[in-house]
């Protein structure tokens, strides 16, 4: 019996009926001067099909009506106020995407649909909300009146106990037009996604452009690590280094100072082009580290205490610019890795360009008890690979012999 009461009066007394409802009535409110422009037009186009052809004049006053509200609907404004009042009034079940222009024609011609049928139901359930709930009340003083008028009709009920039913057929009607009013209202959010939500080709471009941007912070969070990450490794080991032979050796604590001078500068540099980035999606200051200032970087490295032998066979200055960049990148990570997983061993760095790929080969020692990794560490091999991966060349990394070997190869015809 509560299930049959919640199912029946439950809509009467819901908030978000109401809420629906002003949605619907606006549709009747909007279609007012569509059928107020169409009454206008048609009787000085066709004056004696209106004495006549009363069939006729209906059909073409639909017509046009529905013609008019169509072409309304192209209008960008429109699609936004309508899908703004949709989301707001209807609920989560409408898309967000209602409340933004339009990019094609298929949602145009979509929410043609939506808005024709909104002004329609709207003007229906106008019309029944403007009669439903005044012939209510006035079925209350039929028992006592013995009729019900309204809109000019007279309705005549029987009067004392014998009309008690016409309150209740009133009430009873207020309650099937709540019903109709919810109804309504669930069918425009169930239809909601599909006249109003993306199409096919937009939900795909929109995952492309979520990909890209995936992509693209991704490819920054590599660059803030790889050079800051590298900076700060160098900075603290050189630092540490300048504090132990600051009164023993002030000439390589000035070194190391410079030298941490420099690293600091770079990181800067390399930290203002990403926020820049970031912030507005461009920046003034676009480092762009190729292998050309691959002498710099293993110069900062040496100064922090780690030998370096460097082999290059080829031309570097040859290699395209987005293999030098990544290449770079690369080396200052591995690098890093050294620096932050081995400590300060020899390591030997070989690099071969030739028309058809660039060799990369970077080894260190390896000592057992720095065998496992520093906790908080991992990702520096996971974006060397991202790097490789996205120049369609291979990497591999792991124990040689005793060493430490990172290979990779890249490439460099389908670059260029």
């Amino acid at each position: 019996m509560v299930a049959v009461l919640d199912a029946v009066l439950g809509p009467v007394i819901r908030p978000s009926t109401y809420r629906r409802w002003v949605f619907l009535i606006l549709g009747g409110a909007v279609l007012v001067p569509f059928m107020l422009i169409v009454g206008m037009v048609l009787p000085s186009l066709m004056p004696a099909a209106f004495q006549d052809e009363t069939t006729l004049v209906v059909a073409l006053s639909l017509v046009l009506v529905i013609g008019v509200m169509g072409l309304m609907s192209l209008i960008p404004a429109v699609r936004v106020i309508e899908g703004t009042a949709a989301r707001e009034l209807l609920g989560d079940g409408v898309p967000e995407q209602a409340a933004r222009v339009a990019v094609s024609w298929t949602s145009r011609a979509r929410f043609a649909a939506w808005f024709v049928i909104h002004l329609v139901v709207g003007g229906v359930l106008s019309i029944l909300t403007l009669t439903v709930p005044p012939t209510a009340v006035l079925t209350f003083f039929a028992p006592f009146t013995g009729r019900v008028d309204m809109l000019g009709l007279t309705v005549t009920t029987p009067r004392g106990w014998a009309g008690a039913w016409v309150p209740l057929a009133g009430l009873t009607g207020l309650v099937v037009l709540v019903h109709l009013v919810v109804g309504a209202a669930v069918l425009a959010t169930r239809a909601a996604p599909f006249l109003l939500g993306p199409t096919a080709a937009e939900r795909l471009a929109e995952l492309e452009q979520r990909t890209e941007q995936l992509a693209e912070r991704n490819r920054l969070a590599r660059e803030l690590h790889d050079s800051v990450g590298h900076a700060l490794s160098v900075v603290t080991i050189q630092a540490s280094a300048a504090g132990r032979v600051l009164d023993s050796d002030p000439a390589f604590a000035r070194t190391a100072l410079s030298a941490i001078e420099e690293s600091a500068r770079a990181a800067l540099a390399d930290l203002d082009h990403v926020l820049g980035l970031l912030r507005d999606g461009q920046s003034a200051t676009r480092p762009q580290w190729t292998l050309e200032n691959l002498p710099n970087l293993l110069e900062q490295t040496r100064i922090a205490g780690v030998t370096v032998e460097s082999t290059v066979e080829g031309s570097l200055g040859a290699v395209p610019p987005a293999v030098s960049r990544e290449a770079y990148r690369i080396v200052q990570e591995g690098l890093t890795n050294v620096l932050r997983h081995a400590g300060k061993v020899p390591v030997e760095l070989r690099l071969a360009a030739t028309d058809d790929r660039l060799e990369l080969d970077l080894s260190n020692p390896v000592h057992e008890h720095r065998a496992k990794p520093r906790a908080g560490g991992g990702h520096g091999l996971s974006g060397m690979r991202d790097r490789v991966a996205v120049l369609r060349g291979q990497m591999t990394a792991g124990p040689d012999r005793g060493r430490w070997l990172v290979q990779v190869r890249i490439p460099l015809r389908t670059v260029r």
